[in-house]
């Protein structure tokens, strides 16, 4: 299969398989600084709250993607609203705008199988959202970790 490439590299996805809107044009940042930037302003971090909060971001992020697999295969709609909505506020919190922006995608979806087997449809968009959501976590990872020192060391 000849992988049809989204705007960002390193996001393909099998070609004749949909690419999940959030990959379109006009895509959000990976990783947004100022949102974390912001957040160490407001809490006035000189205990360094700001950098406890994103490792512990970091540390549950597997977890988290592993949890909407779970409820996603399964077919479980309870289990994989509450996990998609789990990962796209806690990506929020920490300006993981593209992995937000997916999983907001995948939340719309999810909301509207509406009358759906969920046996059937879960299955389908976890073929459709799982292997954008695990790359863009795994550069998420990579792009907090690397910036981490400079949003709150200052």
């Amino acid at each position: 299969m000849t992988p049809t490439t989204s705007p960002s590299a390193e996001l393909s996805i099998p070609a004749g398989r949909p690419v999940p809107p959030g990959l379109a044009d006009g895509q959000p940042p990976l990783v947004d600084p100022s949102v974390l930037e912001r957040l160490r302003t407001e809490l006035e971090d000189c205990s360094g709250y700001t950098q406890v909060f994103v490792a512990g971001y970091i540390e549950c992020l597997p977890q988290r993607i592993e949890r909407l697999r779970l409820a996603l295969t399964t077919g479980d709609m309870p289990g994989a609203v509450d996990a998609v909505l789990s990962l796209k506020t806690s990506s929020q919190m920490v300006g993981a705008e593209l992995l937000a922006s997916l999983a907001q995608e995948l939340e719309a979806e999810l909301r509207s199988a509406g009358s759906a087997d969920p046996s059937v449809a879960l299955p389908q968009q976890a073929a459709r959202f799982l292997g954008p959501l695990n790359r863009c976590s795994i550069r998420t990872i990579r792009s907090l970790a690397s910036r981490g020192r400079g949003l709150w060391e200052h």
